[in-house]
């Protein structure tokens, strides 16, 4: 990725999706995301794939739904970590609000980051009621020493677990607890994490959204267990002249260039439907102190030469 140059335009698909999570795969830049439909028609999820970032491949129905006989709405808000040569995805589905119901995080499995994705369990990964989360919007997050960390949770509650080896199930900590909760001020739903620096940061979407008060939050933690007390907002509506309701993102890390994008999803203020979402990419920047500055929203930009240049905001 030697003298990196690209252009993105916003949003990279005209199509209605959401919750994206994005990745660097076998030298493709990778991005999962919900069909953003009614909940009844949400059967399956999409990804795109770029090895430019600037022209982008959309690839249908990546799970094999087969082995979900029990998961037939709002497939949601998936996540994916390679491990072991392996690519292990989580999603969502059903919307469940009881733990009778059947559903919750699902997980499977491919040996390519674009699937298809096979069921590994006979049931839900995640099927219960922790701490108050309901069992939503998972990340997967791989820390230095290769332990891979759960967090996931809506309604207000964010929790953390730990995988096994064989990503069929969790560990407990040592305390002997096996979710822990880790829900910071303002959390609605979409937790992800990334580690700069030696230091935790996570993101978090608070607000409605199908609204324009959808928004995305970060704090910083010397542990992924936080405390994530401090916090600041760093995508927001702002005026609302380029979109509204930006939320539920996840990011990509380009060491080369020490290179941060925001991937996230938005709504354009020309269209009232709350399911009218569209995935856009721009520019994480970071200040002095390490904080993340607010993620400027632009229709078009480009990057060259170790600069992002707006080229029409």
């Amino acid at each position: 990725m030697e003298n990196l140059s690209f252009k993105i335009h916003n949003p990279i698909d005209e199509g209605w999706y959401a919750d994206p999570e994005s990745r660097i795969y076998e030298g493709m830049y990778c991005i999962y995301a919900t069909r953003s439909l009614p909940f009844d028609e949400q059967k399956n999820q999409v990804c795109w794939t770029s090895t430019d970032l600037t022209h982008w491949e959309r690839h249908e129905d990546i799970i094999d739904m087969s082995g979900f006989p029990w998961a037939t709405r709002a497939i949601w808000a998936p996540t994916i970590i390679d491990k072991d040569g392996k690519y292990y995805y989580v999603f969502a589905s059903n919307d469940i609000h009881d733990a009778s119901e059947p559903g919750g995080l699902e997980i499977a499995v491919s040996d390519s980051p674009t699937g298809p994705f096979k069921a590994m369990l006979d049931g839900p990964l995640v099927g219960d009621f922790h701490n108050g989360a309901q069992p939503i919007d998972a990340h997967l997050f791989k820390d230095d020493d290769g332990a891979v960390y759960l967090l996931f949770g809506g309604w207000g509650h964010c929790n953390i677990a730990k995988m096994n080896d064989d990503m069929t199930g969790f560990v407990p900590f040592e305390n002997g607890e096996t979710f822990v909760e880790i829900t910071p001020p303002d959390y609605v739903e979409g937790p992800c994490m990334f580690k700069r620096q030696g230091r935790y940061y996570f993101m978090w979407s608070a607000g409605a959204w199908t609204k324009g008060t959808y928004r995305v939050n970060t704090a910083i933690a010397d542990t992924p267990f936080g405390p994530f007390d401090a916090y600041d907002t760093i995508l927001s509506t702002g005026d609302g002249s380029v979109a509204n309701g930006p939320g539920h993102n996840g990011y990509f890390y380009i060491p080369e260039e020490d290179l941060y994008l925001n991937v996230y999803h938005r709504h354009k203020p020309e269209l009232s439907d709350g399911n009218a979402r569209f995935v856009c990419i721009d520019i994480m920047e970071f200040d002095e102190n390490g904080k993340i500055r607010p993620t400027v929203m632009t229709h078009d930009w480009e990057y060259k030469d170790g600069k992002a240049i707006i080229l029409n905001k």
